[in-house]
């Protein structure tokens, strides 16, 4: 028999499945819980720690608790939190910052994050690892007003979502996902240990704020063989579109 908290933890998943706290909002306070549950503030907290151990809320000190994700957009959240997919699967996930600095944005970084002319952005070059395996490079364009956030992270950070809602409270609300397939060149295919050439999944995202706000965008390059994405539809509901070129 599953102990109190665990059954608590699993009707707030479910209630999060339904929407009923939807991502980006905050779930009752501990006390409200507790009432809710017939239980101690105790149990309550052991079961929101397993939530947020999954990804699926924030921890922010001092703030209520904000639900970052859900097991209905799941197969999708990997695309913009490795971390929270990683652990989602039982795997441990790693990361490591290889450069970063900062430079003039192209036109498409002016485009993608919705930028100035002139502007400037912070580019980083990040290899994620999967059980101590190098499976994926990440070359991320953030713009200025959420630079300085990200070089504070340390260069080993797991979680770039979860540190940059701990900081400053940011949410990864919204994502558009293009999904290709490239040869590595020289660069991609020294960090992740493959031949020059060898195919690689891209998949280029631009994330923004429950506003709109864009707050990176991103090329990701995953090893041959290392990740696969599963998306469920129906004549009703297609989240993917196709495109030639």
């Amino acid at each position: 028999m599953a102990a109190r908290h665990e059954e608590i933890a699993e009707e707030l998943r479910r209630a999060i499945d339904r929407g009923e706290y939807p991502v980006g909002g905050t779930l009752p306070t501990e006390s409200d819980l507790a009432a809710r549950y017939e239980v101690s503030r105790g149990t309550v907290r052991q079961a929101v720690a397993a939530l947020t151990s999954e990804g699926r809320i924030g921890s922010r000190q001092g703030a209520r608790r904000v639900v970052l994700g859900n097991r209905r957009s799941q197969s999708f959240a990997e695309l913009r939190s490795f971390a929270q997919w990683a652990r989602a699967m039982g795997r441990t996930a790693s990361g490591r910052v290889i450069e970063q600095y900062r430079r003039p944005a192209t036109a498409e970084d002016t485009e993608r994050l919705q930028l100035p002319p002139g502007s400037d952005v912070l580019q980083v070059l990040r290899v994620r690892g999967l059980d101590g395996e190098a499976v994926l490079v990440e070359r991320n364009a953030y713009p200025i007003w959420v630079a300085e956030a990200v070089e504070r992270l340390p260069a080993d950070c797991e979680s770039v979502v979860q540190a940059l809602y701990d900081d400053i409270g940011i949410i990864f609300a919204y994502g558009e996902h293009t999904i290709d397939a490239v040869a590595a060149g020289t660069q991609d295919a020294e960090l992740l240990g493959i031949r020059r050439g060898g195919p690689l999944l891209r998949i280029r995202r631009t994330t923004t704020t429950h506003a709109g706000r864009p707050i990176e965008w991103s090329d990701d390059r995953y090893r041959q063989g290392s990740v696969s994405f599963a998306v469920s539809n129906s004549i009703g509901s297609n989240p993917l579109a196709r495109h030639v070129g």
